[in-house]
């Protein structure tokens, strides 16, 4: 069944108004009209089996059949610091993580990246990647639609008390044998708690970057014995993060 992402607004009673992209995609893209069953979301967790009532070219109508919580999130509250890659490799993290579930997405440009962005240029980056993030979340059946924001290194580490627990996925831990560490941190977490993944850009971290982290409260950590590209690095951890709060608790 098809799923849309509305504003928390746009649900005030039993009939719900449908935006013109909403109501394009029913009407010109499924070919689908009045009697039309689908899912709306308001992305505060909640899920509406709506069907539609009237449809124009671009705006539309539909009543709440009912509503239930959606079960499909993360037991914790995961945000993904992703320094940034070369080419189009955000990109395909940012759609992969939103279907394993992160939250939020951080971007930022840590010493060793190759790639830059113009801070002109930034606002319209971020938007394209919030627009491949809803439509992962509507595919994947995400109740939320996870967020993105580009920052830079310094104002990464600030953020660091707003999180319960903060890894950092760091390639000289596996080369050095560590294997407990992200077990360890994933067992300690709680229900609603607040996790943040630091993972790196092609030739990992700058020594100095991970001592600052560490110093500000962050465990760096192995993901595995083999070295990952950046873009494995986050699916991985993600990956962990599911089957040790969902599989093995379940």
């Amino acid at each position: 069944m098809q799923r849309y992402f509305l504003t928390p607004e746009a649900f005030t009673g039993d009939v719900v108004t449908l935006p013109s992209d909403v109501a394009h995609h029913i009407g010109t893209v499924l070919r689908q009209g009045a009697g039309y069953e689908m899912v709306l979301l308001d992305g505060t967790g909640n899920e509406y089996a709506c069907v539609v009532t009237s449809l124009e070219k671009k705006s539309g109508v539909a009543k709440v059949l009912s509503t239930r919580q959606s079960e499909t999130e993360l037991p914790i509250d995961v945000t993904l610091a992703y320094a940034l890659p070369k080419g189009d490799k955000v990109e395909l993290v940012a759609q992969k993580a939103t279907e394993l579930g992160v939250h939020h997405l951080l971007l930022f440009e840590s010493s060793r990246s190759v790639a830059k962005w113009d801070s002109k240029k930034v606002p319209k980056k971020v938007e394209r990647i919030q627009k491949i993030m809803q439509e992962a979340a509507e595919q994947s059946y995400r109740a939320v639609v996870p967020s993105c924001t580009f920052l830079t290194s310094k104002q990464l580490s600030q953020q660091f008390e707003q999180y319960d627990e903060v890894i950092i996925a760091y390639e000289e831990s596996a080369k050095e044998g560590e294997q407990s560490a992200l077990a360890n941190t994933l067992n300690r977490l709680q229900s609603k708690q607040r996790l943040l993944v630091i993972t790196g850009p092609e030739g990992g971290f700058d020594t100095g970057e991970v001592t600052q982290w560490i110093e500000a409260g962050a465990t760096a950590c192995a993901f595995g014995p083999r070295i990952l590209r950046s873009e494995t690095a986050p699916l991985y951890a993600l990956s962990a993060i599911s089957y040790a709060l969902e599989l093995a608790k379940g």
